[in-house]
C-alpha cells in the first residue's frame, strides 16, 4: 500500500513551526542549572563565613567588651541593622567566632597526629599543633579562644565553656592514653600541660625560639616529670 504523497500546502506545514513551539524556551543543561543553584547556595555561606573571620579580627585586636557590633558592621561593609540578619546579638556572634576557633584547633590537633601511634608522641605533637595554632594563626581565632572576660553573662559563659570542653575532650583523650608516674594526678597533669602552653600567649615574642620548639621544651618538662621510670 502506497503512501499518498503530500501536497505543498500539508509540506509547509509540517516543517513550519507552530506558535507554541516558537515560545517555547530552551532549557539549561541539568548541570548548568544544578551549577547556578550551588553557587547561590554557597554565596550566603561565604559571607556568612567571612562576617564570622571579620568579628574574630575585632574581637581577638580590641577585646569582646570594646568591640560593637557597629564595628563590625562597619568593617564588613554592611548597615548596622544588616548585621542582625546574620546574628541575632554580638553574644551569639562572638560565641559563633569562639566554636569556629574550636573546630580550627580540633582539626590541626587531629591532622598533627595523624601518623603517630606511640601515645607520647602523639601528644607531643598535639601540643606542637595547639601552640602554633594559637600563636602563629593570622585569624584572631586563636586569639578569641583564650579571651575570658568579666563582661560575659551567665549564659554566655556557659556555652563558652561547652565549647571549650568539647576541644579538651580531645586533648584529654591523648593525654588518657600515656603511662603517668604513680602518684601523678592525671587531671593535674592535663590541666597544667594546658595551661603551660595557653600560658605562652602571655609572654611569647615572635624572632625567638619557634612556637613548635616551645611547645615541645613545655612538653618535655611534663614528660620527665610524669613519666614512669624505666629501668
Amino acid at each position: 500500500m502506497t503512501t499518498p504523497a503530500k501536497t505543498k500546502t500539508q509540506a509547509k506545514a509540517s516543517t513550519t513551526p507552530t506558535v507554541a513551539q516558537k515560545a517555547a524556551p530552551k532549557k539549561a543543561p541539568a548541570s548548568k542549572a544544578r551549577s547556578s543553584h550551588s553557587q547561590s547556595a554557597a554565596a550566603p555561606m561565604d559571607r556568612r563565613a567571612e562576617l564570622i573571620e571579620k568579628a574574630a579580627h575585632l574581637f581577638g585586636a580590641k577585646g569582646y567588651a570594646n568591640t560593637s557590633m557597629r564595628d563590625i558592621s562597619a568593617a564588613f561593609g554592611i548597615l548596622h541593622g544588616s548585621i542582625y540578619h546574620h546574628f541575632g546579638s554580638k553574644e551569639e556572634l562572638f560565641i559563633t567566632v569562639y566554636a569556629s576557633g574550636v573546630d580550627r584547633f580540633i582539626r590541626d590537633v587531629q591532622r598533627a597526629i595523624e601518623p603517630f601511634t606511640d601515645p607520647w608522641e602523639r601528644l607531643e605533637a598535639a601540643c606542637v599543633a595547639h601552640l602554633e595554632a594559637l600563636l602563629l594563626r593570622q585569624s584572631p581565632a586563636a586569639t578569641v579562644l583564650a579571651d575570658w572576660s568579666s563582661d560575659y553573662s551567665d549564659e554566655m559563659r556557659a556555652a563558652l565553656v561547652a565549647e571549650r570542653d568539647r576541644y579538651e575532650r580531645v586533648f584529654s583523650g591523648l593525654a588518657d592514653a600515656v603511662d603517668l608516674a604513680p602518684g601523678i594526678k592525671r587531671r593535674y597533669f592535663r590541666l597544667g600541660l594546658l595551661g603551660a602552653l595557653n600560658g605562652a600567649l602571655m609572654w611569647y615574642q615572635p624572632g625567638g625560639d619557634s612556637p613548635a620548639t616551645v611547645a615541645k621544651q613545655l612538653f618535655s618538662l611534663f614528660k620527665n616529670k610524669s613519666r614512669p621510670e624505666t629501668r
